[in-house]
């Protein structure tokens, strides 16, 4: 009858309606909570999942665990490597009796034994002193007028201010000329005090014309003048300036760098000169004196070129000591003449002179380190800091073996430490026991015994037999072991050779045993990479379950689902009919 009124149009379409629809989404029509329904079953279904999940998470913590123990014994093989490497046995340390005469170094295999120096000259290195009085004087016609102090070439800027003579203040300002500031000395001291020039020196004097003795500066002065022309109290009535005042503009162009001679180099902007055999090229229009300071400074040539402004002269010094010579010569240009280096002095450096042992021979080096060219023993270098008596010890540096066993031990201890706090069995205030992440694991303990056993390993053939003879001992109370560093002293003092042997025997040394079970145990093919594989795959394989699982409970869901709808559905299309022919019962239309 439903199809039939529904046929007619007096029922609406179930597959069209709205309602139906809604009703199958919500269940409203059945009653039936049919959504939890789903998810209880779902839920049971996936019951075995939690004891899945918890089996791989021991899996996993368990791998964690075996990868820290990896990584220790991993650290473990680096430490023998260090004491296996015969290297380590052949360090030397030097110790010098007066560090303050000389200081030492020793390379590994160089001659144990002491070895005393007599320093009797330290080595210098040599330079050309360039010929004083390069620079333009201030004045080279007198006429101070033109001299403005604030420009002029002095070699420290001057400062305005005051400054003080015979407790008079004299104030200046850098636009002044040189001649104002005389003229201002000479009004402040009322005449008592008069200045002058000398272009031939270019150098200032100052005289008490009262012959008595000049006074000059006071704490108050805020002005540099004085100091800039080198004018100092010398207790008389005269105070000449200590040097030529004017100076060299470094910065400045090679045109205006104030030389008495001008530098030219050859009209072509190609100039040259040679130091040592290296050439040097400047410009003569482009490039500053310091240019070319800086690109000598930075060449092959061996020496640096400074400028020494006190003296007024180019100085160039060989890099490393020695009496050696310097060679220099102008090419293109006259760069090295103009400044004085052409005809410059050659004051030659000093060779280290010393004895050695209290030999009658004088021994010599080029430097102020003593190495095995000078004096024949190999390995070891002394460097000289002055002039004496200094022995020198070379050792066999115990220290740092000592160091590489220790760190040894210190590593072993840190993975049966490691090892225990994953074995070790807790028990709660309420009596539970807990097992540890690796407690009852057969590789683990096979790891704790295997250690133990190679740490007392004998080695055959050697006087020392194993590690208990270098103060290796078990504290008694669990798998790790203390070292007695007194002990260890004591044998690489008297033993150094069987403590190398020890090690380093390549078919029976402790090294060897070592790496032989450390390559077996956590080798590719290791015991402990085995097991992790192992884990690694089992815990794979309960993913996978997990996933398989979790792809059926999903498709069954879909199909529960499906079959709860279409129940709602059809309860909808029930009940929609229901109330149709029960209204029209009610009309009387049926």
């Amino acid at each position: 009858m439903a199809s039939t009124l529904t046929s007619i149009g007096l029922l609406p379409n179930s597959s069209t309606s709205p309602l139906a629809s809604s009703l199958a989404v919500s269940g409203l029509a059945s009653g039936m909570n049919w959504q939890n329904i789903v998810q209880e079953l779902a839920n049971a279904e996936r019951a075995p999942e939690t004891l899945w999940k918890q089996q791989q998470t021991t899996l996993n913590t368990q791998n964690t665990a075996f990868t820290t123990i990896k990584n220790d014994l991993t650290t473990l093989q680096t430490d023998l490597k260090t004491l296996q490497d015969p290297s380590l046995y052949s360090s030397r340390t030097a110790s010098s009796s007066n560090p303050s005469v000389a200081t030492a170094s020793a390379d590994p295999g160089a001659n144990v034994g002491s070895y005393s120096f007599d320093i009797l000259q330290l080595a210098t290195a040599a330079k050309i002193l360039g010929t004083g009085g390069v620079n333009a004087p201030l004045s080279a016609d007198g006429n101070l007028s033109n001299v403005t102090i604030g420009t002029a070439n002095f070699a420290t800027p001057v400062t305005a201010g005051t400054f003080t003579i015979n407790g008079k203040q004299i104030t200046i300002a850098t636009t002044d000329s040189l001649q104002q500031v005389f003229d201002n000395i000479a009004s402040a001291t009322g005449g008592e005090v008069t200045a002058s020039y000398n272009t031939g020196t270019d150098e200032i004097t100052l005289t008490d014309n009262n012959g008595n003795e000049l006074i000059l500066g006071s704490a108050a002065d805020t002005s540099n003048f004085l100091q800039v022309a080198r004018l100092y109290n010398n207790g008389g009535s005269v105070v000449t300036s200590t040097s030529a005042l004017g100076s060299v503009r470094l910065t400045a162009a090679m045109s205006d760098a104030d030389l008495k001679t001008a530098i030219t180099d050859g009209g072509s902007g190609q100039g040259a000169f040679t130091i040592n055999g290296v050439t040097i090229n400047y410009n003569a229009s482009t490039d500053s004196i310091q240019d070319v300071l800086d690109r000598i400074n930075s060449s092959g040539a061996g020496v640096t070129a400074s400028f020494d402004v006190q003296n007024n002269r180019f100085v160039l010094t060989n890099n490393s000591t020695g009496d050696v010579g310097i060679s220099v010569q102008d090419v293109t240009g006259n760069f090295l003449t103009a400044t004085g280096l052409a005809a410059g002095t050659l004051v030659r450096g000093q060779n280290l002179l010393y004895t050695l042992n209290g030999g009658s021979q004088q021994l010599t080096s080029l430097s102020n380190t003593i190495s095995a060219d000078s004096s024949g023993i190999t390995g070891l270098s002394v460097t000289a800091a002055q002039t004496g008596q200094v022995t020198v010890t070379v050792a066999s540096d115990t220290g740092k073996i000592s160091s590489a066993i220790q760190q040894f031990v210190n590593d072993y201890n840190a993975v049966q430490s490691y090892i225990s706090s994953q074995t070790i069995v807790s028990t709660g205030s309420d009596g539970t026991v807990t097992p540890g992440t690796l407690t009852g694991d057969l590789t683990t303990n096979g790891i704790v015994s295997g250690l133990r056993a190679l740490l007392f390993s004998p080695v055959s053939g050697n006087p020392l037999i194993n590690l208990a003879n270098l103060g290796v001992q078990s504290n008694g109370q669990n798998n790790t072991v203390t070292l007695d560093t007194s002990q260890l002293a004591q044998v690489l003092q008297n033993n150094l050779n069987a403590v190398q042997s020890l090690f380093t025997d390549p078919a029976n040394g402790l090294a060897a045993q070592w790496n032989n079970y450390l390559n077996a145990t956590i080798g590719d093919n290791g015991t402990v990479t085995l097991h992790q594989s192992d884990l690694t795959s089992q815990s794979n394989d309960l993913t996978t379950q997990i996933n398989n699982l979790e792809a059926k409970i999903n498709s069954d869901i879909q199909q529960w689902t499906a079959e709860f709808q279409a129940m709602e559905q059809a309860q909808a299309q029930v009940n929609q009919e229901l109330t149709y022919l029960s209204e029209q019962v009610s009309n009387g239309s049926l």
